[in-house]
Formats: C-alpha cells, structure tokens, sequence
C-alpha cells in the first residue's frame, strides 16, 4: 500500500501546505478512516511546517538534495500504522516520527521510530539490505548532539530531533551514512514495494479479527502459498460437507512454526464460511493461557479502535476453551451445539479417557466427546483438527492417535480429509501417526497434500531452527554444530550469568519488539536464583502473564522487564522475538552416556523419572521452550553451588558444554 502523499524534496517544498494537508485527509478517508479527527489535521500542518523550514535549509546548504523524496504516512500493516514521514536520500531511508505536542523528548517515541525502521529492514523487499536511520522529532524538545554513526546494525540507533536542529541531524547523518558505490532508491518502486510481515500469533488473531486475510499478514512468499492453499482447501472442503450435507474432520499438520493455527484462525474469519445464515465458526484451544492473552489483546485492539460495546465478550464467541466447550454441549446432550464448524487448535492435545474422568466428564476421550457433540448435528458439520508434533507437555494428553481410535469405533459415517503427513508419521508429527496399526476399511479417508504446511514461518530470520532444537534434542551436537553455523541471522548464545542473559536481551531487543524469560515448570530450583516457576506462584498470578505479553514496555509487570518467567504452559502456542531460556536441572546432559537424565523434585531433593511417556513430556517442554523465539535467543545454565546437593555444579555444567558443542556461543 503506498504513501499517502509522495513527492521529490523540491516538489514538496513548492506544494502549498494546505494542499497537501488535504491530500492526506481524502487519502485517510479512502482508507475507511471516514470520522477524521481535527486533532490530526492539526498535526498535520505541524510536521509540514516544520519539514518545509528543514528541507528549505537543507536545500540551501546542498541544491541537491532537492532530488531526495518524502513520502508522507507510509502504511505498517502488521501494526495497522503509519509512517509520520518517510525520506529517501539517494542510498538511505529515514524514517521520521513526529510528536508535535511533546516537550522533551521520550523513549516511547524513539521505539516507535526505530520498531518501524525494523519492520522495513525485515519485512519491507525495497528496503532490504539498505541502511535506515530512524529520528524521533520532539519540536519542542532541547537539542541532543548526534553521536557517531554505528555499523552494528543496518537499522541504527534512533536519533533525537527537535524543530531546530532537524535539518541539521539529517545533514551530518547522511553525510557520513551515504556510499557512492551503493545503488540509488528508486522512490516509485519503494512506495510501491512488496510488504509481507510476519505477525505473531496475537497480532494475527487481531488483524484476523479486524478484517484482514492471511494473505495481507503472512511473510514469506512460500509461507504465504502454503498457507493461503491449505486455507482455501479447507473453506473448499467445509462448502462441499455442507452442500452434501456430510460430516467432515479435516486434519491440518505442519512444520512447527509453519502457521497451522493461523491458518485456522483464517478459517474462523472466512466470510464465505459465515455468510448464508451459517452461525459462525468457533476457535477452540485446550491451551488456557492462548485463550486469554488472545482474546485479551483482540479485545483491547477493539477498545483502541472506539468500539464501546463488550469487546470481551464478543470476542469469546469466537475463541472458546475447548474444556469449556465440551462441558457446556454435555450439559445440553440432547441439542446440537449452536456451531456447525469448529477449528481445534493443538488437537493431539486433547484428553485421554482417563484425563477426561479424572475431571468428571465421563469414561471416553475429549476427541470422542467432540465428535459426539458435532455429530448431533442431523445434516452437515465440520471439524477442523490442527495436529503438531512433539508439543504434549501434561500428562493425560491422548496425542492423535486417540482420534484415529474415536473414528474407528464410532464414527466410519464421517469423511475424513487427511494430511498424507498424518498417516506415515514423519518428523513434524514426532513419528506419532492417526492409525499407528491398520486403517479400518469402512473409514472414508481421503489425502489432501494441502493440508500440511511445510514451511516454517515463525522465524523469518533462520528456518533451520526447528532442525537445530530437534538435534539438541536428540543428543546430536555434530548436526546441531552444522546447523548452528548455518544460523548467522538468529544467534543463539549460551550465558552462566542471569545478569549477563539479561544484559544480553536488552541490549538486543529494540523498538516494540519483545524479550523474555521462560523457565521449565519443572525448574523449580531456580528459584535459588530468583527464578519462581512454581504452580502456586503461576495460579495465584494468572492475570500476571495476560500482562507479561501484552502490557507496555514500560510496565513492570511486561516480559521485557526480565523479572518474571513464563514457563511451557504459558507460552506454547505464542511466541517472543527475543528468549532468555532458563535451564534447569529436571532434564540434564549425561555425559557419560551422552543422553539426557530426567528428574523431577520432590520434596527437597531431584527424584529419577523412570516412566518414558513422563521423559517424553518433560523433553516437549525444552522443545516448546527452545522454539519460541523469533530473532533469537540466550540459554542461560545457572553456575549451581557445590554446597546445595539440589545445584550441583557438574550437572548444570554438563548441560552447558553439551550446549556449546551443538553451537550455542558462549557469552563472556
């Protein structure tokens, strides 16, 4: 989408001020912004006023500058904002942020400004590879002299502007940032350059909920296809249950990170799905805390927004804890359920029969619980069974093959769309398969290959992460090393220090993005170091965590503050740009034997965890932790105290040798 305004530094300076003003308010109504605010116009002839004083001086000092070009409100989409304004001079790209009412200048405002410049360093094509220089104007603001430029990083650190000193900053920035040898910037190609971000889970349940499409907020060109294929596949398959009047579960795989629930969250917001009178689909996750971090930011996105009515409550219609769900509908036995589509999200997730009765809902497994349900419908239903792999991390979790037994003893009458993935167990679904003996001949089971989602798209810098995690995992630190080296875009550094992790991430996150701690809850001996995993701790500040993801930067009580870890419960199914993963002692690196060693604490010592379906748990939980991050990350293994049996040093440094060996760098 381009530039509200664009126009050469001379066109700019020779266009009258009104005029332009004006061209940005019919271009905002033509966005849907119809109730346009006095507040913003105000603003408006502001920053103009304040570019052409600056532009005049700098045209005065060098004539040529007058070729550069300003583009005015370039949009962000992932953020669903704007770029107050945007200069291409010759090789460099500054990206300008006013806050005309500000009198000194704030850290709020050179975040913004710099989160824009890495938005277009990462997701903006035209800009890839170009140098970019964010400035945050305070017009009223005392001056800041310009430090040195910094190589570090193609996006350099914000730099501080007032109205006076402008022009200034631009000049000496420009100067010693500008190469002859670079190519120009073509500014009509810029504007109208290719932008494919890569939104976390929350801010594509919000952009979703706001009435995008999964093609506007995916990133890479592969993901984009995969996923808007298996998303059009799956509206395609529900059309025909219902034109058929079938019965229909649809099971989507994919590679972790590959958008398997976003692909979902598109087909709850399909219009097509929802139009004709067809109640709509619901989002249903068995992973409480998604449900509420989800549901609280659509909810505060739609209070940003000016709506007034119960945002909460609107948006509980459409994502549900699948529990809750289950519970309602068998209170109501003798109806169908309001929804004729329902999407599972993490599906082998669901409760085995003898889960389900340790709750008191009967002696039959949550994907036979939900089948019964949909099947209560008399002509047509849909279900939609998002399945990854390795990622069951509580006991009485059925894993897939419980629905491959549910269809097979009760259900041979529902179709049955599969991933070919689904049925030979590859290593996306951690060689679990939906009929591990012999398929039922009655069964009608067709293979959608659009179905499974092959690439990875939660880290736009370094796909290989998923194979790295998968060769820790699997005790191989020459493949891990060979990866690792691969990897120079997500560094992946291992620290002894917890100042030093900490040091680390902040020196690393920039602009909006966000860091954090996430721990085992298995680790509760770092609480010695101040780490506090425990489940007393987690449920009494339940809300704590709603606030860790989604609060401001500044707020004590944000990831970014490091003082809080999330463990594998709160943070499955999210993600972090930047991760302080803390290693404990309950999955430890044998040495010896070159394997791991599984303990769980009891009491006031480390017990031995000789039940394999309990090890396989506590490994998930290092690979939910290890798979989080979308920038990269710092393993932090504590130093131990020879004196505390429960922090012995050999153990954790063990760990952390292993670790170096499968190429994580050690921090000094």
């Amino acid at each position: 989408m381009p530039a509200y305004s664009r126009r050469t530094v001379a066109e700019f300076l020779a266009a009258d001020a009104a005029t332009i003003v004006g061209e940005l308010i019919t271009a905002a109504s033509a966005e849907g912004f119809a109730d346009h605010r006095h507040r913003q116009t105000d603003a408006w002839h502001r920053e103009i006023a304040i570019l052409k004083d600056s532009f005049t001086e700098l045209v005065q000092g060098d004539s040529s500058s007058d070729e550069w070009s300003l583009l005015l409100e370039y949009p962000i989409p992932r953020r669903q904002r704007r770029v107050d304004t945007v200069l291409l001079a010759r090789d460099l790209v500054f990206v300008i942020e006013f806050k005309t009412e500000e009198k000194k200048h704030t850290a709020s405002t050179r975040r913004q400004a710099e989160d824009y410049a890495l938005d277009l360093r990462d997701f903006h094509e035209q800009s890839r590879a170009r140098v970019i220089i964010p400035i945050a104007v305070a017009p009223q603001a005392g001056s800041v002299e310009p430090r040195a430029a910094e190589d570090d990083d193609l996006v350099r650190k914000a730099y501080r502007a007032n109205s006076a000193d402008l022009a200034l900053i631009i000049r000496r920035v420009f100067d010693s940032e500008t190469r002859a040898n670079r190519q120009s910037i073509d500014p009509r190609s810029w504007d109208q350059s290719i932008y494919r971000p890569v939104p976390t889970i929350i801010e594509a349940a919000t952009a979703l909920y706001a009435g995008h499409n999964v093609r506007e907020i995916a990133h890479l060109a592969a993901g984009v296809t995969n996923l808007t294929t298996t998303s059009e596949r799956l509206v395609e398959i529900i059309r025909e249950a219902r034109n058929k009047s079938q019965k229909v579960i649809c099971f989507v795989t994919g590679v972790p990170g590959a958008g398997k629930t976003l692909a979902g969250l598109n087909v709850v917001h399909n219009p097509e799905i929802r139009a004709d009178d067809i109640p709509s689909p619901v989002f249903l996750s068995g992973n409480g805390p998604l449900v509420k971090i989800v549901s609280a930011a659509i909810a505060r996105d739609r209070r940003r927004r000016g709506d007034a009515s119960d945002a909460s409550r609107t948006v509980s219609t459409f994502i549900q804890n699948v529990h809750h769900f289950v519970r309602h509908a068998e209170q109501h036995e003798d109806e169908p359920p309001h929804e004729k589509v329902i999407v599972f999200d993490e599906a082998q997730r669901a409760w085995n029969a003898h889960q389900s009765a340790k709750k008191k809902r009967g002696d039959y497994s949550e994907p036979t619980a939900v089948l019964r349900i949909m099947d209560r419908h008399r002509d047509w239903a849909a279900i939609i069974a998002l399945i990854g792999g390795g990622q069951e991390i509580n006991s009485g979790e059925a894993g897939i093959e419980e629905w491959g037994r549910s269809l097979s003893a009760e259900f041979a009458h529902w179709r049955i769309a599969v991933s070919p993935n689904s049925l030979v167990g590859d290593a996306s679904l951690a060689g679990h398969r939906l009929f591990p003996d012999a398929i039922d001949s009655r069964l009608a089971i067709s293979e959608e290959p659009a179905l499974h989602l092959n690439v990875s798209i939660r880290s736009f810098r370094a796909e290989k992460i998923t194979r790295w995690v998968e060769a820790v995992l699997n005790c191989d630190a020459a493949e891990a090393a060979f990866l690792a080296d691969q990897m120079a875009e997500f560094p992946i550094r291992l620290s002894r220090s917890l100042d030093a992790t900490r040091f680390w991430l902040r020196e690393h996150v920039r602009g909006l993005r966000r860091c954090g701690l996430i721990a085992s809850s298995g680790g509760i001996r770092l609480r010695a170091d101040g780490i506090e995993v425990s489940s007393g701790f987690r449920l009494a500040n339940r809300d704590l965590y709603t606030h860790w993801f989604l609060a401001d930067l500044d707020d004590v009580r944000a990831s970014n503050q490091l003082e809080v870890a999330a463990t594998e419960f709160e943070c499955q199914g999210l993600e972090l740009d930047w991760t302080g993963v803390c290693w404990s002692g309950d999955v430890s690196f044998e040495s010896q034997t070159s394997t791991w060693r599984y303990q769980t604490f009891i009491g006031r010592r480390w017990c031995e965890v000789p039940q394999i379906t309990d090890r396989a748990f506590m490994l998930n939980t290092y690979r939910v932790l290890l798979s989080r991050a979308r920038e990269g990350m710092v393993i932090w293994v504590p130093p131990g105290d020879p004196v505390d049996p429960t922090r012995l040093p050999e153990r954790l440094d063990s760990t952390a040798v292993f670790l170096e060996l499968c190429g994580a760098q050690l921090l000094s």
